[in-house]
């Protein structure tokens, strides 16, 4: 039967589904539910294609860093820096209103890789890396709101309430460490705004929201057992409560999902305390892999550990870690802001990809670095004279990514002259999305989940695969 539902293009539970709401269904249904039961949720899976990735490091730098002074210099605003503008101006922002002026970059730039790709001079030790990373510059996005951007970059969906693209991995590929989080998220201290509607679950099983680990201290609280109770006490407790659990659910079939993912979560945080104390003492590393990360350095230490925790976890099997810098919204003063904010990056970020790269696991993993949004090539007046700043901007941005199958020491894409719009291989974000499922052997229009009354997607709507960004 097996063989005629894969003639016909459908699955064991496409075909169970249609079959509607017959006693057989409900017999059929239940059975499929004990065996995932028995599987567990977060069961390794067989992906939808050959995947070139195994698993995803995504560098969030929050606020909207602005491209115009980091990956895509733009010479022609050194000309037009200090005019003003209207909006018939070929040149305008298409937010110009008021008093707004041209603003060139109080950057330098200079050429790295074999191919001389332009980057900020400040960018002293990812300069080494040029020749592993793809520069995407076509990316656009809808909002130009902090929060509602950060959502959409995150889950696809600008009003929040939606799945993280992490969780969505973890829905389609499962774990392949059973005594770790497939989902993890190091932020700061302080959340990025939207807090952690970020990377929640949405409307997927509770089982795939992200495990976030603390920016300060230890990574995770009460990972040892109080003082004087053994592992053997612990089991036992563990036995009870899930005995206890199991009676209550039975009475509470409306919440047996959140029942059932908090007992999965008491047992997973049971086996983290065998295995996690080891992964997070980073202490254990060498001297001059500390050093690589920028752990001796307090401009670079808090990024550079979650950097050196992030590849640690990638080599324990964990599928999709995601790490928060926040800082990077430059209105005025971008000279000072932006220079601390990539002081604060450079040393860990090239220290991970030259880290990942020597143990050979930078070919499966995909490191993506992004912001919510772009930035004006414009800005208004600050105390009488023009503000060395820029605004919000979604219709240009740079995304870089490397490793896991896309091309390297690449430019993909272009913006303007002035870097005000994505003028080549243009996107939306969800083709970015689809993009980074394809590389992980995920199809987008495969990956769904059925809720409020049609199957749901990362997309929303359906996207497509930037082939440009796949080598």
């Amino acid at each position: 039967m097996n063989r005629r539902l894969a003639a016909a293009g459908l699955t064991r539970r496409d075909f169970l589904y249609g079959l509607g709401s017959t006693l057989g269904s409900v017999a059929f249904t239940g059975l499929l539910a004990q065996e995932e039961a028995r599987a567990g949720k977060l069961a390794a899976k067989e992906p939808h294609h050959p995947a070139k990735a195994k698993a995803c490091i995504f560098l969030f730098m929050e606020g909207g860093p602005s491209h115009l002074d980091t990956f895509d210099p733009k010479p022609k605003l050194h000309e037009l820096h200090g005019k003003a503008f209207t909006r018939e101006d070929k040149f305008a922002s298409a937010m110009a209103s008021g008093n707004r002026y041209y603003v060139e970059s109080p950057f330098k730039f200079r050429k790295a890789g074999s191919l001389g790709i332009e980057i900020n001079e400040h960018y002293a030790h990812l300069a080494d890396c040029v020749d592993d990373m793809c520069f995407y510059r076509g990316c656009v996005g809808e909002s130009i709101n902090h929060p509602t951007a950060c959502y959409h970059m995150n889950t696809g969906n600008r009003f929040g309430g939606d799945p993280a693209i992490g969780g969505w991995v973890t829905y389609g590929l499962g774990t392949e460490n059973e005594n770790l989080p497939s989902f993890v998220v190091l932020p700061e201290v302080s959340y990025p705004q939207g807090g952690a509607a970020n990377w929640s679950n949405g409307f997927l099983p509770a089982d795939y929201q992200a495990t976030p680990l603390r920016a300060q201290g230890s990574p995770i609280l009460d990972l040892q057992p109080p003082e004087g109770v053994t592992r053997a006490e612990q089991r036992a407790n563990l036995d009870l409560l899930a005995r206890l659990n199991n009676r209550h659910e039975q009475t509470r079939a409306s919440h047996a999902d959140e029942l059932a993912a908090r007992m999965a979560t008491y047992e997973l945080a049971f086996r983290m305390q065998a295995e996690v104390p080891d992964i997070i003492d980073i202490a254990k590393e060498s001297e001059a892999t500390q050093e690589l990360y920028g752990l001796d350095q307090d401009a670079t230490k808090d990024f550079g550990r979650r950097c050196l925790l992030a590849r640690r976890l990638v080599e324990q099997g964990v599928r999709f870690i995601q790490i928060y810098s926040s800082g990077w919204d430059s209105h005025d003063y971008i000279a000072k802001a932006h220079a601390k904010r990539i002081e604060a990056v450079d040393k860990p970020i090239a220290g991970l990809l030259k880290d990942l790269k020597q143990r050979g696991l930078l070919d499966d993993t995909l490191v993506i670095c992004s912001g919510e949004f772009g930035r004006s090539p414009d800005n208004g007046i600050r105390g009488g004279s023009v503000a060395y700043g820029r605004d919000h901007n979604a219709k240009a941005m740079s995304i870089w990514m490397a490793g896991g199958g896309v091309p390297r020491g690449a430019i993909v894409g272009a913006t303007d002259e002035i870097g005000d719009r994505a003028v080549e291989c243009v996107h939306p974000i969800k083709d970015l999305h689809c993009t980074i499922l394809h590389l992980l052997g995920l199809d987008d229009n495969k990956l769904t989940f059925f809720h409020a009354g049609r199957f749901k997607q990362l997309s929303q709507v359906g996207g497509s695969v930037i082939s440009e960004l796949v080598a």
